[in-house]
């Protein structure tokens, strides 16, 4: 099993930025990939952005793209979700994400672990 756990969120003005955190631990693999994926109320959760074991291939939802900026840490298990910019619509709950099959890094069905989430609020 792993253990998925996110951290960072909180309420931010318009403009302004946040770093979300995520840590993943338990049984290991040989590689995985991670991503952050986002719900609002009433909505489906959604893409956020991805990155792979390496580090070297990144994903982004283009409604973030340009704003937000995915990492891996220099602990493999470790991926963090900087966050410039932010609008009120960015509002939601952030979910991290570990993947172990290949592929799909958009889809929410592409991974298999996931974390409780953390709120990021941002007012107007």
């Amino acid at each position: 099993q792993v253990q998925v756990v996110e951290s960072g969120g909180g309420l931010v003005q318009a403009g302004g930025s946040l770093r979300l955190s995520c840590a993943a631990s338990g049984r290991t693999f040989s590689s995985y990939g991670m991503g952050w994926f986002r719900q609002a109320p009433g909505k489906e959760r959604e893409f956020v952005a991805a990155v792979s074991w390496s580090g070297g291939s990144t994903y982004y939802a283009d409604s973030v793209k340009g704003r937000f900026t995915i990492s891996r840490g220099n602990a493999k298990n470790t991926v963090y979700l900087q966050m410039n910019s932010l609008k009120p619509e960015d509002t939601a709950v952030y979910y991290c994400a570990v993947k172990i099959r290949v592929g799909a890094y958009r889809l929410v069905e592409g991974y298999d672990y996931w974390g409780q989430g953390t709120q990021v609020t941002v007012s107007s």
